[in-house]
């Protein structure tokens, strides 16, 4: 028997359609039957590649008792957090204040207005029987305990709307206090920042690596040796970080890109599930790497990384998938965390033969197993060694295609806009740097695969699309997605120089602002003007797995603004960095991106204009990783980087000044290092 989510365009809400659990989707329907009844609701968030989302359903939500329970005494709401991240958003902020922590599954118990009053994570079947039947005993009989919560938490989430901005005004120093704050964290040994678990923490790594080039591109007589020191230890800590990334667990050693976080310190043991939005961000920090250390691993990690992506996350269409579980089968139909990904040494031996001893040796594949009796393939042991020795290419692709006969982890195969448009951002990056042509046409697919399914024909766009769902595309649009939509845009337009997508980028800057905006305090709200109104309209402020609307929107509207000459642009990013300002001091490492768009304030772009068809020209330009110039080229549009503006020549720009327009490659290089040396 199914029950209501059968018919969900969600993956992970159809993974629930056979529970004995009388489910709702979100939406009015059950806060209707809440009121009706009434009864509290309990809402419960997760996403379809999370293992203990999997571990609570199959514990729970699959158990007749358990569901008895729930259906008797609440009305029940499940949500894909990947969907609506603006409802996970709020009732996260409440059990954060409530607990102290957060993290998924997350179970809320709400009012039938969908006030909060009490929630956690995880719970275990006994502890969650406990629970409800405690909940059930104050909803009716302690209903004054239930509104003090209520009030209470209701405070706490409405905070980020009366957040006031302010001007910092010794910026450098701000950024400067990131800086040491990331090195002092920075674990020496291992890598990354901080005890376990460990996260990528890609936008403090690129943060890091602008440093670096400001602090290197001074003449070696002028340095002091402060700042040659400190250019050595960011130097440490970034190329130690990537190669641990790179050698450990979390990195797909096989088939490429990476599990969404290490537990450990030394990065061997993930969570299995490989998110989208991972995959974009260490692209980008790869490539940004193996452009400012010219380090070939950093290189070879980036071009296997797109190739799983291509391989396995890609639409036929053009859209990237969201997710692939982190459990799968074993070979007794049994689901597992890591079953796909690790191996015993008779496994090794039946595919590889004589061969086997040494991918075991370099795989650290053995008998005892390092994850519960068996082997997360990892060279830990090798990790400042080459990631692939030339005569390990044969068995790493035997095992490859040996792997590829087991049952694959559960495929998310919604398309979300922010995510997609956060790895079309990374590729178009990538394509440029590395002078690929097939990665260039996969963003221009992607590109054309988000306008004609995600944009609707008035202009406005959606969140989520699904092969499968009815309507294909679903749920209003969230700043987050147009920021980064904003981004990918731009630097679709930099890497093919198709006037289109500067001229889409600039339509939904508009709409972002018109939207969006907080016309009192200034900022983005999570959701827009035309959405369902939550309990509390909220902004997101802190950077954290993926960058705030604050921050992505910011950087955009400098890039575009430099691009296009829209003044207005500069000072909406402006005033979205001064609604951040206050609270960036006290924790600079939760603003990270923040400090790029700061980083982009500060040091100023520079503009670059290419006129006619100098191929030369633009490969000088792309020869480099530099963070704070664009570039206009090939098909024009209205831009005063233009005016006036023909032959064959390069004109560079730094903050809307310009030098003379040189012809040569040689000459272009000397103008852009006296400009601003790293870009």
């Amino acid at each position: 028997m199914t029950n209501r989510l059968v018919s969900s365009a969600s993956p992970y809400l159809r993974q629930h359609k056979d529970n004995p659990v009388s489910w709702f989707e979100w939406g009015a329907d059950a806060f209707a039957e809440a009121k009706q009844r009434n009864v509290p609701i309990l809402l419960s968030v997760g996403y379809s590649a999370c293992h203990w989302c999997h571990v609570m359903a199959h514990e729970c939500f699959e158990d007749d008792d358990v569901a008895s329970v729930m259906n008797a005494q609440f009305v029940n709401i499940k949500v894909d957090r990947e969907e609506r991240p603006d409802v996970d958003a709020i009732y996260m902020d409440a059990v954060q204040a409530m607990t102290g922590r957060g993290g998924w599954p997350m179970t809320v118990f709400l009012t039938p207005d969908g006030e909060p009053f009490y929630g956690g994570t995880y719970f275990p079947k006994n502890t969650f029987l406990q629970l409800m039947a405690a909940i059930d005993d104050v909803w009716h009989n302690k209903p004054e305990d239930v509104r003090h919560n209520v009030d209470a938490l209701l405070d706490s989430l409405r905070r980020t709307e009366s957040i006031k901005p302010t001007t910092d005004d010794k910026p450098r120093e701000a950024l400067s206090l990131a800086v040491q704050t990331l090195l002092s964290n920075f674990d020496s040994e291992w890598g990354g920042f901080g005890s376990a678990p460990k996260f990528p923490s890609t936008f403090a790594l690129d943060l890091l690596m602008r440093a670096y080039l400001e602090l290197s591109a001074q003449p070696p007589t002028q340095q002091k040796s402060s700042t040659a020191q400190q250019a050595r230890d960011i130097e440490t800590a970034v190329c130690t970080t990537l190669r641990a990334m790179a050698a450990g667990g979390m990195h797909d050693h096989l088939g490429g890109g990476f599990s969404r976080y290490s537990v450990d310190e030394k990065w061997l043991v993930p969570h299995f599930e490989k998110m989208l939005y991972d995959q974009a961000l260490l692209l980008r920090v790869y490539v940004h790497a193996w452009q400012v250390f010219k380090i070939n691993d950093f290189r070879y990690v980036a071009e296997e990384l797109v190739t799983y992506v291509l391989r396995d996350l890609r639409h036929g269409d053009g859209g990237f998938y969201s997710a692939e579980d982190a459990d799968s089968l074993d070979q007794e139909g049994h689901s597992h965390e890591g079953t796909f990904y690790t191996w015993i040494a008779t496994e090794i031996a039946d595919v590889l033969g004589s061969d086997a001893p040494q991918a075991c040796a370099w795989w650290d594949i053995t008998s005892v197993g390092n994850f519960e009796g068996r082997s997360i393939p990892n060279r830990i042991a090798h990790r400042n060694e080459p990631l692939l020795p030339d005569n390990l290419a044969r068995s790493r692709t035997a095992l490859f295609a040996a792997r590829a006969t087991r049952p694959r982890p559960g495929l998310d195969d919604k398309v979300l806009t922010e995510w997609n448009a956060m790895m079309l951002s990374s590729l178009c990056e990538a394509a440029a740097a590395f002078n690929r042509d097939d990665w260039r046409d996969a963003a221009v697919e992607n590109g054309e695969f988000l306008v004609a399914s995600l944009r609707t024909n008035d202009g406005r766009w959606h969140r989520s699309w699904q092969a499968d769902a009815t309507p294909q595309a679903r749920h209003d649009a969230l700043a987050h997605d147009l920021a980064q939509v904003v981004d990918a845009f731009t630097r679709l337009y930099e890497l093919t120089g198709q006037a289109r997508w500067i001229n889409v980028a600039i339509e939904v800057a508009d709409r972002l602002i018109d939207d969006f905006w907080d016309e009192e305090n200034g900022g983005l709200f999570t959701t827009s003007k035309h959405a369902e109104s939550l309990i509390v309209r909220a902004k997101d402020i802190m950077d954290n797995a993926t960058a705030s609307a604050q921050s992505t929107a910011a950087i955009a509207f400098v890039r575009l603004g430099a691009l296009s000459g829209r003044m207005d642009l500069l000072e909406r990013a402006d005033a979205l960095i001064a609604l951040c300002s206050s609270t960036f001091r006290r924790a600079p490492s939760a603003f990270c991106n923040l400090a790029l768009a700061m980083h982009l304030r500060v040091i100023g772009t520079t503009e670059i204009a290419i006129t006619g068809s100098r191929s030369d020209l633009l490969d000088e330009v792309r020869s480099t990783w530099r963070p704070t110039a664009v570039v206009a080229w090939g098909e024009r549009f209205d831009s005063p980087l233009w005016h006036g503006r023909d032959g064959e020549r390069a004109y560079v720009c730094r903050d809307h000044v310009c030098n003379a327009p040189v012809s040569d490659r040689e000459a272009l290089r000397e103008v852009l290092a006296t400009t601003y040396p790293n870009g």
